[in-house]
């Protein structure tokens, strides 16, 4: 599973299971593949609710998740997809054979996400994995309480958890796998990746997957 995980720029996700091609917050995508199964969003940020990118995933049949609070955004793309899916936090969803479960993603301290707002991290159950994508977040009783094999945290700072805090996350929920997102380009720099990697502890592996041009 871990090699059919791709991290692009940011928090841009693809994963391919048997239930198909999964991404979360695509941004920045430098192709039209047309290839999304499911596209799954955390939040309404430019970085992470990109109409423009969505459409070049997107093909006839694709679901698209979404924050229940982002419902009339989402029908914007309402002609470009089969159907568009809410969630709130802290639930569980089968959506045509991928099972999700959504995780409250907020800010603890800074402002940029507040909890009112509703926004989410998901936990995929893909071929006998529990990943878990935490969104935009800090470093929260939620997240704290997450049971996963392979968690995607984002280590960036400024709008989210720094190295320090998401390395704190890591060590506490043990996942087998654990792989920073959300540094390097628009917030944080791109040696974040080696730092967080320095803070985690064995028996959790870090892995690298953004690659910087």
């Amino acid at each position: 599973m871990l090699n059919n995980i791709e991290v692009f720029t940011q928090s841009s996700i693809r994963i391919k299971s048997s239930q198909g091609t999964i991404y979360l917050d695509p941004f920045q995508i430098k192709t039209e593949p047309h290839d999304a199964d499911y596209i799954l969003i955390t939040h309404d940020h430019y970085d992470h609710f990109s109409v423009d990118d969505i459409r070049k995933i997107a093909k006839i049949s694709t679901i698209l998740v979404v924050p229940a609070r982002m419902e009339d955004d989402a029908k914007e793309l309402a002609n470009d997809v089969a159907s568009i899916v809410t969630v709130k936090p802290g639930v569980y969803k089968e959506i045509s054979g991928l099972e999700i479960e959504t995780i409250p993603a907020y800010n603890t301290v800074k402002p940029f996400h507040p909890r009112r707002a509703e926004w989410v991290g998901y936990i995929l159950r893909a071929d006998g994995k529990r990943i878990y994508v935490a969104g935009d977040t800090g470093l929260t009783k939620e997240a704290r309480q997450v049971k996963c094999d392979i968690a995607l945290l984002p280590v960036g700072g400024t709008y989210t958890m720094d190295t320090r805090r998401a390395a704190e996350l890591a060590n506490t929920i043990r996942p087998e796998y654990v792989i920073p997102t959300h540094y390097g380009s628009i917030v944080g720099k791109q040696s974040d990746g080696q730092t967080f990697a320095s803070l985690v502890k064995s028996p959790v592996k870090v892995v690298e997957k953004i690659k910087f041009d």
